[in-house]
């Protein structure tokens, strides 16, 4: 007896030591990779959320004086909206990877601000917005503050789900500001209210309306304010500073010869240019000029610059694209009530140049009454497109545009001529001046003038671009109101696109790779479409229910008052056969009522055993599998230790 026993307790002890054993392994592997292993992650989303792009890696790296970046989140705010608790998980899992990438250059700190604290207190010092989450009025917080060695401070003062996937861009741009206190130059010279038109804002104030998009400074000077510094200059100037590095020239028009020197001298110098040209300009049309009436001019072109550099920019013809053409309300007289208005579209998949670094990471763009760019003929600069209209497109008259056009009319009329019409390119190359061998004569030429130079210093780098518009705040962005502060959503990816070419053209590709992101809630697609159909399933069987509900409820009422009428009129008030029918409604009404409650039940009975299926499918399958596995390598083994024995 004590020999048969003696086998098996050397069995469970070995089997004992090998489980203590075990365990000690997976606990020494654990804290062997936390320590040896820390930045090791694997991102299994579909839309690499939680990779940080490349430009992200390049700031991270290059950060030469520590940054303190502060979140404060209230855990109540997650726990009464599991949105803002699921964003704030990715948000935090962000910043950990920011600080894991930053050699030790950013230090973390999270905080929850209960109310009257001094945390709370300190969050709104920093600027963070809080905002109430219930009747009692009390304030939830969920924003971020950064600072530097020099007490320079930047924050984002309430993440919203909305930009969720506009997140690294944020966090990337706070950062990139608090490590880079000097910005390039960016001159803008413009005949378009970029910041801001004074005259509308008072005429707002004068009729008592409130503050609105008219007269306030467009949305894109807001954005490229956050990375470059902006100085205005005006449309008469003969000379353009040696401090400006880049030069954005939009909707010049009437410029003079002195003005125009100025401009081809500065590119000659090596200057950066983005120019915006229009044959047709919507924004301009739509405000009203010095008179009081919108202005009849609406066009801009600087052809005598841009043919000497070799690139044609027709002022009278307009591209009109049927592909992302905008949905307009019709005419008062039409039948439809909206049409599909080619002169305004937007601009997606192949339209946009991949290849391009400025434009690789954009998803739409938006333009309205655009025009064509086409390189000249026996030009020797390189043409790049970076936006280019679809396949079915084609050119049309400007002045057809111009003069009340009519969406029907332009759509009947449409006939795709098969061509791609390049809208923004890209211009490299050495250049000649457009003023030849001389500068122009004038006896009022500032003094210190650089001496004029016949050809661009090396290869010139520049983006034209034959639109305005997808400047303008309405093709772009939408306003709202969050708790008091006015909030721009972009629509398109317009801003992005012109703070991607400045980026490029200043020389800094860093933030160009991460302008969009994914978002990191993922609807189950599948319960979305099963409840798509099993409604289509189920409402006519509810139609049928509810004709005849609606049928019986109308028999009753008639009976009921053939009821009160008998009694009026002092005959008998109800016969046997009456009761007995009146009785049968009542019961056909809660039978039918009755189920109708079932359709309703089983619609979302099923929906919801759906969605827990999927939920326990998507929590239980990993670990299920790696179970089964386990069990089946241990089988395996027995089976080899077994055979071997024998």
């Amino acid at each position: 007896m004590s020999t048969i026993a003696t086998p098996a307790r050397r069995r469970l002890a070995f089997s004992t030591i090998g489980v203590i054993a075990a365990l000690a392994l997976a606990i020494g592997v654990n804290l062997l990779a936390d320590r040896l292993l820390p930045r090791a992650r694997i991102d299994l989303t579909e839309q690499r959320l939680y990779t940080l792009a490349s430009g992200t890696r390049s700031i991270l790296a290059g950060l030469s004086e520590p940054i303190t970046l502060r979140l404060y989140y209230a855990r109540r705010l997650g726990a009464t909206v599991p949105v803002y608790g699921a964003y704030a998980e990715r948000v935090r899992a962000m910043l950990e990877e920011y600080a894991a990438l930053s050699n030790g250059r950013i230090r973390l700190e999270f905080h929850d601000p209960e109310p009257f604290s001094e945390t709370e207190d300190r969050a709104l010092a920093y600027g963070l917005q809080g905002v109430p989450i219930d009747q009692s009025g009390e304030q939830v917080y969920f924003g971020l503050a950064g600072t530097n060695l020099l007490d320079d401070e930047r924050n984002i003062p309430f993440f919203q789900p909305e930009r969720e996937r506009f997140l690294e861009y944020d966090l990337t741009r706070l950062v990139y500001e608090l490590s880079n206190p000097r910005r390039p130059t960016i001159g803008v010279m413009t005949s378009l209210p970029l910041n801001g038109d004074p005259r509308m804002m008072m005429m707002r104030q004068m009729q008592g309306l409130p503050p609105g998009q008219g007269g306030q400074p467009f949305a894109i000077m807001q954005q490229l304010r956050q990375f470059f510094t902006l100085r205005d200059i005006p449309a008469d100037a003969r000379h353009i500073d040696e401090e400006i590095q880049i030069l954005l020239l939009a909707h010049p028009q009437n410029l003079s010869t002195l003005a125009q020197y100025a401009v081809d001298q500065f590119v000659m110098r090596g200057g950066k240019l983005i120019l915006l040209l229009d044959p047709h300009s919507e924004g301009q049309a739509s405000r009203p000029g010095a008179g009081g009436a919108p202005p009849t001019a609406t066009s801009s072109s600087l052809d005598r610059l841009i043919n000497a550099w070799g690139v044609d920019a027709p002022a009278d013809r307009v591209v009109l694209d049927l592909r992302g053409a905008w949905r307009v309300r019709a005419a008062q007289n039409d039948r439809i009530q909206a049409v599909d208005y080619t002169a305004w579209f937007n601009l997606q998949g192949d339209s946009i140049n991949k290849g391009e670094v400025a434009t690789a990471e954009l998803n739409q763009v938006t333009v309205a009454s655009a025009g064509e760019l086409r390189r000249r003929e026996g030009a020797t600069i390189e043409f790049i497109p970076l936006l280019a209209s679809s396949e079915r497109a084609m050119l049309v008259d400007a002045a057809s545009i111009r003069r009340e056009p009519n969406p029907a009319a332009l759509l009947a009329a449409f006939r795709p001529d098969g061509e791609r019409h390049v809208i923004a390119a890209r211009i490299r190359g050495t250049l000649p001046s457009a003023f030849g061998a001389t500068a122009p004569e004038d006896a009022e030429r500032p003094a210190g003038m650089p001496a004029h130079r016949a050809t661009s210093d090396g290869p010139v780098n520049m983006v034209i671009i034959h639109d305005t518009d997808l400047l303008e705040d309405r093709f772009w962005v939408r306003q709202q109101d969050f708790f008091g502060q006015s909030v721009m959503t972009p629509i398109s990816d317009n801003g992005a696109f012109i703070a991607n070419i400045a980026d490029t053209l200043a020389g800094g590709d860093a933030l160009v790779s991460l302008r969009s992101r994914g978002e990191s809630l993922r609807p189950f697609a599948m319960v979305d479409d099963l409840r798509r159909e099993a409604e289509t399933r189920f409402r006519q069987t509810e139609r049928t229910l509810q004709t005849r509900l609606e049928e019986t409820e109308r028999r009753l009422r008639e009976l009921r008052q053939g009821q009160a009428g008998g009694e009026r009129g002092g005959s008998a008030v109800i016969t046997t056969e009456q009761r007995a029918e009146i009785d049968r409604a009542r019961a056909d009404i809660v039978a039918t009522r009755r189920e109708l409650r079932g359709v309703q039940l089983e619609l979302r009975r099923d929906i919801e055993s759906l969605e827990s299926l999927l939920r326990a499918m998507n929590i239980a399958l990993v670990p299920t599998l790696l179970t089964v596995f386990a069990i089946v390598l241990g089988v395996l083994r027995s089976r080899r230790r077994a055979a071997a024995r024998a």
